[in-house]
């Protein structure tokens, strides 16, 4: 290890993400390097299947937002303050808790988020921090900045990432977004290891286009396009939107090659909502064939219900080669009910099928059921996870707690010191 590098220790699992929701790539084990800079020692031809998982690869977290009822800040509210603070008790997990403050003032607005975790001596000890900042500049232009902080080998707070945003907004409609990740190296000394280019534009009333470009250090430090999106979006008629993404990669003799195409269809009926996505990948020879769809359906029942089922077909199922065809590989199902003083039961049944048995069906696999109570100004919110065990019976296997301080209306919060009087 060379002199003086620090050993990070924080989080890397799918549910831990960075301010702006993509998953935090960061160190996770002494000696270990961050992945996006492995990535970068590879051979082109290596290089280039790394960066299609890179880019076809999803890590989802399964949660079911059961505090989002009660996070939202009145939209005439200048200066407000808000605190969220979550156990999560697990029978295979280390036990954490983690505290989340938004506080906003004016053209600012911060939001700091805390990992503990369980240490040796039973108490709760810092793990990670992120730190998000996003300001207003204008009319047009806000500018979010987040810092990524873990822990060295002496519990040291350590910073492992930094994201800077800026995005533009037009008359006419359309945006522009600039996104910058650094690392420090060794030395500490910041290293950009990731740009993303995002362009969207209105091609007429009913028709809107983004082409995202994502560029990556080469061989010789310079950043150079790996991965390009293509994505258009069209209103038609009887509510519906279709849209397509297209992801282009690098064929190594300076040509782009389609590597995905997902094709999305909305259609909104009433209250309801229904959503039909398909995606197709490229094989060894560029054909490209349909490996996975999600049917999404939305529905709102008597007043305070509503209710959610995402079924998702594969080629790929647990335990079993290949057949050309799609299978069922889960169920989703999600009832929400608000009761007339604000309390909202949220209960969500994964189903899945037997590994290697693709007649087996779907059966229940998780359940999840999650409790929020509302107050005038705080709120209390539980959330319960069952799992099928050894003995095929459904077992607790996690249980969260979360609660809420804080006046979600106009409070004056003073974000820089102010002067002193003379």
């Amino acid at each position: 290890m060379p002199s003086g590098r620090k050993i990070i220790d924080v989080p890397t699992n799918c549910s831990e993400r960075d301010g702006d929701g993509r998953s935090a790539w960061v160190r996770h084990q002494p000696g270990a390097r961050h992945p996006r800079k492995s990535r970068l020692r590879t051979s082109p031809a290596a290089g280039l299947k790394q960066l299609v998982l890179l880019a076809i690869a999803a890590c989802i977290y399964s949660g079911l937002g059961l505090w989002a009822q009660t996070s939202d800040s009145p939209a005439d509210d200048t200066n407000w303050s808000r605190t969220d603070t979550s156990e999560s008790q697990s029978s295979n997990v280390n036990p954490t808790r983690t505290s989340e403050s938004h506080t906003q003032s004016g053209n600012r607005t911060l939001d700091n988020r805390s990992i503990e975790r369980r240490g040796s001596d039973g108490n709760f000890e810092p793990y990670q921090d992120i730190e998000k900042e996003t300001v207003r500049v204008n009319a047009t232009t806000v500018r979010t900045t987040t810092h990524t902080y873990g822990r060295d080998a002496d519990g040291a707070k350590t910073l492992v990432q930094v994201t800077e945003e800026e995005r533009h907004t037009f008359p006419e409609g359309g945006s522009s977004t600039v996104r910058t990740t650094s690392d420090p190296d060794a030395d500490g000394r910041l290293q950009v290891v990731q740009r993303e280019i995002e362009e969207t534009k209105k091609v007429s009333k009913d028709v809107e286009e983004t082409k995202t470009t994502v560029m990556l250090p080469g061989g010789n430090g310079d950043l150079a396009p790996a991965l390009k999106t293509q994505e258009r979006r069209e209103q038609g008629a009887n509510n519906t939107i279709e849209s397509q993404k297209t992801t282009l990669l690098p064929d190594g003799n300076g040509n782009w090659q389609v590597g995905e195409t997902k094709r999305t269809t909305i259609r909104q009926e009433g209250k309801d909502r229904n959503i039909d996505e398909s995606m197709s990948r490229s094989d060894l020879d560029g054909k490209l064939g349909e490996i996975s769809r999600t049917i999404t359906r939305e529905a709102n029942g008597a007043p305070g219900e509503k209710s959610k089922t995402v079924e998702t077909y594969s080629v790929d199922l647990p335990g079993t080669p290949r057949d050309g065809s799609l299978h069922a590989v889960q169920l989703t199902t999600t009832t929400e009910r608000t009761n007339s003083t604000g309390r909202q039961t949220t209960e969500q049944q994964v189903e899945r099928p037997d590994p290697g048995n693709q007649d087996s069906g779907l059966r229940v696999t998780t359940v999840t059921i999650g409790t929020v109570g509302s107050g005038a100004s705080d709120a209390h919110g539980t959330r319960t996870i069952q799992a099928r065990d050894a003995n095929d019976n459904l077992g607790v296997v996690s249980v969260d707690t979360t609660a809420q301080t804080g006046d979600s209306h106009a409070v004056q919060v003073q974000v820089a010191p102010s002067k002193k009087p003379k």
